[in-house]
């Protein structure tokens, strides 16, 4: 069961979430600094870069590929994109997410080896951050670097047997989400769904001569993010969290 945030009525446009990324700047065990290696297996997701420069490591069933990202840059890729921020000096991120910022909110994989993708509990135990603030650092430090591992094995495999090598992680991470699908769809439902039959009900509208819905216009705002610098899997988080709750 879980709890709604504000209500269907605060959507975001298109029912997106954002948050802004300050992208981590401690340095991998392979010489690069950034962030952890993942996947979203329902939802896209976009980048609209604010500052600093760095690149957008990328891995999917077209193969591997390192985007270029400074101020002004905006890129976005699907699910099942594997991806990875590098943080090339002050990397800050406006991240653009479908379905209310869900792949915040449990769409995401790490890249993990494969011993610890074998069930929920078990890549659970493995990603799991310990300690409170500053002290929850060094286990997301490891975790990165745990998805980094799985991360080089994914890129070697595809370079020797091209996009079937993807497969067993996908089937893995398909396995360790399903249990959480049918809060996956609650949220898309109240979200991205909703607002998209509402304009369909508006198009309809104007198309008879009417407009009911400008009767209820009204401004919304999120005065300030609602968590501050959280540890995500790429970096530090501002977030702005208004789909539902566990």
């Amino acid at each position: 069961m879980c709890e709604y945030g504000p209500g269907p009525t605060a959507a975001l446009p298109g029912g997106i979430g954002v948050s802004l990324l300050k992208v981590y700047d401690i340095e991998a065990p392979d010489g690069l600094v950034g962030g952890t290696p993942h996947v979203h297996l329902a939802c896209s997701e976009g980048y609209y870069v604010i500052a600093g420069s760095g690149a957008v490591q990328t891995l999917n069933p077209k193969g591997f590929a390192e985007t270029p990202l400074q101020a002004g840059t905006v890129v976005w890729f699907d699910p099942g994109t594997i991806h990875r921020l590098i943080n090339g000096g002050g990397l800050q991120i406006l991240t653009l997410m479908s379905n209310s910022g869900l792949p915040e909110a449990g769409d995401a994989v790490l890249t993990l080896p494969p011993e610890h993708l074998t069930d929920r509990d078990t890549y659970l135990k493995a990603t799991t951050l310990t300690g409170e603030g500053e002290a929850r650092t060094p286990s997301a430090m490891a975790r990165r670097n745990l998805a980094l591992e799985g991360f080089a094995v994914l890129r070697d495999a595809y370079d020797s047997t091209g996009p079937s090598a993807l497969e067993p992680f996908y089937e893995s991470a398909i396995r360790i989400v399903q249990p959480q699908l049918a809060d996956w769809r609650r949220r898309w439902e109240q979200g991205a769904r909703r607002l998209a039959d509402e304009t369909g009900a508006a198009l309809d509208a104007l198309e008879a001569g009417k407009a009911p819905h400008l009767q209820s216009a009204e401004l919304h705002q999120i005065p300030a993010p609602t968590e501050l610098a959280r540890h995500g899997m790429c970096g530090r988080l501002d977030v702005y969290d208004l789909g539902p709750r566990p």
